[in-house]
């Protein structure tokens, strides 16, 4: 028996809606926090990955911002216009390639994590460090289960 039933599932306190009003909150908070840094959040997004995973891709990328292959090559064109990301061809594969931080954008990247850190910190106000890391495991199943319902 599931968690939810159709007859009486409330879209104003189901969890599915609540999150995805959250992450609408978050990144709308987000992008005019990080404005004066000239970032937007999926600006930011791009850096987090990049920063913490230097063999990540293009494609890696689009996953978890949830864009198309032409919205990323975009958002990177943007990003390699304000000296925060650089193409490099592959020495493995002269057809791939890489994506890197360039030493402005390694330069700003704490900036805008310090920025985000705070307004993810605003967000779980009245939180317990407990309840959060609860929460983060919480979420972290829920992810786990979309996973494996897919392969299934």
């Amino acid at each position: 028996m599931g968690i939810y039933d159709s007859s009486n599932y409330d879209f104003q306190t189901a969890v599915f809606p609540v999150m995805g009003r959250v992450r609408t909150a978050m990144l709308a908070q987000l992008d005019e926090r990080l404005a004066p840094l000239g970032l937007k959040a999926a600006d930011y997004i791009v850096l987090v990955v990049l920063a913490n995973d230097p063999t990540a891709k293009a494609s890696t990328i689009c996953s978890v911002l949830s864009h198309d292959p032409g919205a990323m090559t975009r958002k990177i064109d943007g990003l390699e216009a304000l000296g925060l990301v650089r193409r490099v061809r592959s020495a493995e594969d002269r057809r791939a390639i890489k994506l890197e931080l360039t030493a402005e954008g390694k330069k700003l990247y704490p900036k805008a994590v310090a920025i985000a850190v705070d307004l993810a910190n605003e967000f779980l106000n009245g939180f317990s460090k407990a309840e959060a890391k609860q929460l983060e495991s919480m979420l972290m199943r829920i992810l786990q289960n979309s996973k494996a319902e897919v392969s299934a």
